[in-house]
């Protein structure tokens, strides 16, 4: 990690440029449509697969970042973000549904994730497990069931290959990856996604708070069991950036009356 007062390498920020509070999503894309919901949003700057903006929150600063496709760039965004003042972390992504209960369209809020990804073994031992904080595990949920939105609160799988999930059988490794993807159904992993499994374990070893809200695009399992709502796949992920933005104020809130 550099240090706080240089300019990082990968983001090109410096401290007191961004918020204690970080929402991040993977897709440079979304983070002005993120920011919207912030008071004055503006972009701060932009490199690689950085997108950032910054926008006002019950008289905080919040910081938006896009952190790209997988744990390698999300380590790499909240160790810079983090070296910058940042002490929360809330991702906002899409997921795949497992559980048969997940459907397209549904908010998933991640209480911990399976490891079934590289960079987080660059921190902890596998045996660690890899968990949201509680306090905002909480404020998301809590902001899920207050919106009315349709959600689950429970444990996703985060993996590598988007391809080894989605094309098991053309991979040298299909008996494991079709062995482990049964564990997880049985265990009842609700969604697959990429990320929550570095967020989490880096943000532990750092000190600092991190959680994970997902809106699922789809659920292979409910294709296969022929359940209604499987054809339909939603991509429309501004249940996520809602329940995101407002946990993100009760966070504040509730430290501000502590």
């Amino acid at each position: 990690m550099l240090d706080s007062h240089e300019k990082q390498y990968h983001l090109t920020i410096e401290k007191g440029e961004i918020g204690k509070y970080c929402l991040l999503p993977g897709d440079p894309g979304r983070c002005e449509k993120i920011a919207a919901y912030l008071d004055s949003p503006y972009r701060l700057c932009g490199n690689r697969e950085y997108n950032i903006w910054c926008g006002g929150l019950e008289g905080e600063l919040v910081t938006v970042c896009s952190t790209g496709i997988g744990g390698p760039s999300t380590a790499i965004a909240v160790e810079e973000l983090y070296a910058c003042g940042a002490h929360t972390f809330i991702r906002i992504g899409t997921c795949g549904g497992i559980a048969l209960p997940v459907r397209s369209g549904d908010v998933v809020i991640a209480s911990g994730a399976v490891r079934q990804d590289g960079t987080s073994r660059e921190y902890a031992p596998i045996e660690f497990p890899a968990v949201s904080s509680y306090s905002v595990l909480s404020a998301l949920a809590d902001s899920a069931r207050e919106l009315g939105f349709d959600h689950h609160v429970g444990v996703v799988q985060s993996k590598d290959s988007f391809y080894g999930q989605h094309s098991p059988h053309r991979m040298p490794t299909y008996k494991e990856l079709n062995f482990k993807w049964e564990a997880w159904k049985r265990l009842g992993v609700l969604a697959s996604e990429m990320e929550a499994s570095t967020l989490f374990t880096v943000a532990a070893a750092l000190g600092a708070e991190a959680g994970a809200v997902f809106l699922s695009v789809w659920n292979q399992e409910r294709a296969e069991a022929g359940l209604d709502n499987s054809e339909n796949e939603v991509h429309d992920t501004d249940k996520a950036i809602r329940v995101a933005v407002e946990a993100t104020r009760k966070l504040i809130i509730r430290s501000a009356k502590k």
